[in-house]
This record gives C-alpha cells, structure tokens and sequence, in this order.
C-alpha cells in the first residue's frame, strides 16, 4: 500500500468522465488500498479514483474514521431534502465554499467483492457520496459554489 499524489484542480484527468470497472483485479485492490492510505494520511473523508489520476468508477469514504465505504460503480438512484454546508476537497487545497446538496441520497455500488449493495445516507455522508460521485464525471465541488471561494484558515477563525 502507498500514499498516491492528488491530482489538483487544473489538471485534465480531474475534468474527464471515468469508466466502470468490469471486476477488482490484484491492481483495482491495490488502487482501492492505496486511495483508503491516501485519504486517511490526507485527513479527508472521501477520495475518487481521478484525484490519484485514474480514471475508474472507483470511490472511498470515511465519515466516522472507522468505517470506510468502497464504493465501485456507484450511482444515486434517489435523492431528497436539502442541506447547505461549507465544502473542501483534498484536490483544491486550501480552499472551501458553500455548497447546497441534497439532504438524503440512497445509491447502489459494488462493494471490493463485486457484490452489490445500497447505502442510505443523511448530512455529511450523503454530502460525501454526491461530492465524491461528481468527481466521476469530472465534476468539481468548485462548480456548484454559492458566493465566493473562500481560504480554509478564514473559515475556521469565524
């Protein structure tokens, strides 16, 4: 396992649409151990597969820090409410902005196995997964920011 460079805003492969895996080779597991390496020594709570430069349908996350989410394929198949928050991704470092997502997602995904799998999810997780799952069709977070790009530091004085 290693920590892999994230690829940051600016860079094609953060702007391109990825492909879905069609099974976990030994290299999709070693992709998927070292993005959980990566995010964890990153301190974030979510990592796509383009932020290493990889263009696969491949997404982690980890709202609790105990209970990582392997998500492969994944799509959002519901969604509902509202709920707006501050924003950061580990590929635009240093920055955050105010962001209006859904307040509940339910999504389906493959798990490490290929098995299939549903997750509901609410406030951060839900944020998580819908942020996460843009980064798959190279979308970032930048593109849905109400007002200003703020710097992380002014935030966090407030």
């Amino acid at each position: 396992m290693a920590i892999r460079n994230v690829r940051e805003m600016g860079e094609d492969v953060l702007n391109k649409a990825c492909k879905e895996v069609r099974e976990v080779t030994p290299r999709i597991q070693e992709l998927i151990d070292d993005m959980l390496d990566t995010m964890y020594e990153s301190a974030g709570v979510g990592l796509a597969a383009p932020q290493v430069g990889i263009l696969k349908r491949i997404v982690v996350i980890d709202v609790t820090g105990e209970d990582p989410y392997v998500m492969i394929n994944p799509k959002i198949i519901e969604q509902s409410g509202e709920q707006r928050g501050y924003e950061a991704c580990l590929s635009v470092p240093g920055k955050t902005g105010i962001v209006t997502r859904p307040g509940y997602v339910k999504a389906v995904a493959y798990n490490e196995n290929m098995e299939p799998y549903e997750i509901e999810a609410t406030e951060l997780l839900a944020r998580a997964i819908c942020h996460e799952l843009d980064h798959l069709d190279g979308h970032l977070y930048v593109e849905k920011v109400e007002g200003p790009l703020r710097n992380s530091e002014e935030v966090e004085e407030e």
